[in-house]
């Protein structure tokens, strides 16, 4: 496999095929993602977002991979769970190992941006879950990612917090400009936040949709109705069973 990074904020695979041991799970995918867009990876259990979304991220050596891809130098990953250091405070888990001269004050000037201003020097435990996510995207954002792979961070959180995080990360992403591969479960997620869903089914990528709606986007919009219609119809859900 050949893969290449370059300051260029675009994404680029080419007959990607990847799995582990005899079994494939990503097949033949070619895509093209340019320069801050907001993409949405949408699909059952098994059918290779995360699987995707990690390749794009460099991990999992023990992968059998064939193809290549480009992708930027600056990539950043926000996972499902914090993982922040519990022995360091919350400003430590965000400066560590962050090569900026001005580390901790942009450190500080970014939690104030995530809500967590009154949190600089608390540890990890103190946090809610809605906290440590807001804290994880921080520590993100703090690198200036040209790329940023996000793979269902709000998963875990309760619908309330999920809905403030929304806007939480559309607002700071609208500000720092990277490109964004979010994986998700959530149509209604991947409508209210994306420029670009991709469904993905069995490995391969098989719907593509780009969302022409401008923000703050309505649930009650016709164009969203419809596109939620779509998506959800696509995995043989009906919208007038939910």
């Amino acid at each position: 496999m050949n893969v290449h990074t370059s300051s260029f904020s675009s994404v680029s695979l080419r007959n990607l095929s990847r799995g582990f041991s005899d079994k494939t799970i990503l097949k033949d995918i070619t895509l093209e993602i340019p320069r801050g867009q907001f993409v949405a990876l949408l699909g059952e259990s098994g059918s290779g977002k995360t699987t995707l979304l990690r390749a794009l991220a460099g991990l999992d050596d023990d992968a059998v991979t064939k193809g290549e891809f480009r992708r930027p130098a600056n990539t950043s990953v926000l996972f499902q769970d914090a993982r922040l250091l519990p022995w360091m405070s919350v400003i430590d888990n965000l400066t560590l190992g962050l090569r900026r001269s001005d580390a901790k004050a942009a450190a500080l000037a970014m939690l104030q941006a995530v809500g967590l201003g009154d949190k600089v020097h608390v540890w990890p435990s103190t946090l809610s879950g809605g906290q440590k996510q807001r804290a994880a995207l921080a520590r993100s954002l703090l690198r200036r990612p040209e790329l940023l792979l996000a793979d269902e961070p709000f998963g875990g959180l309760d619908a309330l917090t999920r809905i403030r995080m929304h806007g939480l990360l559309f607002h700071l992403v609208e500000q720092n400009k990277p490109t964004v591969v979010l994986v998700t479960h959530d149509v209604d997620e991947a409508l209210l936040l994306s420029d670009r869903i991709l469904v993905l089914k069995d490995g391969r990528i098989a719907e593509d949709h780009q969302v022409e709606l401008t923000h703050p986007r309505s649930p009650g919009h016709p164009a969203f109705i419809e596109l939620r219609r779509m998506l959800l119809a696509s995995f043989g859900v009906e919208q007038n069973l939910i």
